[in-house]
């Protein structure tokens, strides 16, 4: 026998316009959208209907699995915590983020990510979970063992990402070094003969391993069927680069160019919600309500605030002119689905699935009153 639900009297966001009326779901899938005033169902109250949030780049596992230096979490635990606040935001597909690669600047020893991997795999088959998990493998280049601690994970299809990264001084994220200083001297109370020497050394890191250890993860990831992204492109070079590893997400471009290029060839832009929200990088960089005004974003990420991912859209329709509500909501929705070939969601569409979010707004932060993943109630 068949369940069915119907939503009615909601403000149905579709990918191209806002409508007012009902949506019936039919065993966990969209069978209507119908803008009749005269359906029964659960009274949505004239809330915005939206589809579930796709977050394709958060860190925010990392802090609660080592909330504090020194100080590991129990998994399961920090892996449920994380999940709540996820499923609460409205965020119902997410791509955890695990860091490969250590050095002195960070990082997991080598068996660590896989097994937090496999919790993350062994809670979601026990039910543990509200969102839907993947993998986002962030591939810290420089680092000597990055390759090593990949191969950890080959052939795993919960693997559905990787990004290819480095924080070295003078590279993308960190191309003058007063961000740099910022980020590793002032912060980690270096001296000026520790932070010269640290300095040293990760800028001879970076020319040892960087370029190799990209063509390898990129041969590697196309072997495995994973989607590639690049991180903090700033140059044209970079851009370049990123074409010839099959990059198909550009991640947080650190410049206008490289913002324009990656979008002139097909990649999709993403930048953080972080950004949005505050209306500036954290780390200097370009602000992406920016790239917005000019047309280059394509994709928000919540980065490290997973309520940011439902604000976001909120500011960006309200302050940029020629930003309507749909698109901007498709920002979270259906361009990081389809970026990472989800197409089974990120949108409310007949037969897509019911990933589907509540959202009280009128101004300021909007509330998630609730949210459902193929249609069950999550939160």
């Amino acid at each position: 026998m068949s369940h069915e639900q119907v939503f009615t009297n909601a403000r149905i966001v579709l990918p191209e316009s806002v409508i007012s009326g009902a949506v019936v779901i039919r065993d966990g899938l969209i069978a209507e959208i119908s803008e009749s005033p005269t359906r029964t169902g659960e009274d949505l109250d004239g809330d915005y209907l939206i589809p579930g949030l796709v977050e394709l780049h958060t860190d925010h596992l990392e802090t609660h699995y080592a909330p504090r230096p020194g100080v590991k979490w129990d998994l399961t635990a920090a892996l449920q915590a994380h999940d709540a606040q996820i499923a609460t935001s409205g965020i119902t597909t997410v791509f955890d983020c695990l860091r490969l690669g250590s050095d002195e600047a960070g990082g997991f020893a080598r068996g660590e990510m896989r097994e937090l991997a496999n919790v993350i795999e062994k809670a979601q088959n026990e039910g543990r979970l509200r969102a839907q998990h993947f993998l986002h493998l962030r591939c810290e280049v420089p680092c000597p063992d990055v390759l090593e601690q990949f191969s950890d994970f080959e052939g795993d299809p919960n693997v559905r990402l990787a990004s290819l990264m480095d924080h070295a001084p003078g590279q993308r994220q960190f191309q003058t070094l007063e961000q740099y200083i910022f980020f590793y001297k002032t912060k980690r109370g270096l001296d000026d003969e520790a932070f010269q020497a640290f300095t040293r050394r990760r800028m001879e890191a970076s020319a040892r391993y960087s370029a190799r250890h990209r063509d390898a993860l990129a041969e590697r990831c196309a072997a495995n069927g994973i989607f590639v992204a690049s991180h903090d492109d700033a140059t044209l070079a970079h851009v370049d680069e990123a074409i010839s590893h099959g990059v198909r997400l550009a991640e947080f471009p650190t410049s206008i160019e490289a913002a324009e290029a990656s979008h002139a060839a097909g990649l999709s832009v993403l930048m953080g919600a972080p950004n949005v929200v505050r209306g500036k990088s954290h780390s200097g960089n370009i602000a992406a309500r920016d790239l917005a005004e000019r047309g280059l974003l394509d994709v928000l990420s919540s980065d490290y605030v997973p309520f940011s991912l439902l604000h976001a859209p909120f500011i960006l329709a309200e302050t940029v002119d020629g930003l309507d509500l749909p698109r901007a909501i498709s920002m979270v929705t259906k361009a990081p689905a389809d970026a990472v070939g989800l197409t089974d969601r990120g949108r409310i569409a007949e037969g897509a699935r019911a990933d589907l979010v509540r959202v009280h707004w009128v101004s300021g932060a909007p509330v998630s009153r609730a949210v459902w993943r193929n249609g069950k109630r999550i939160a």
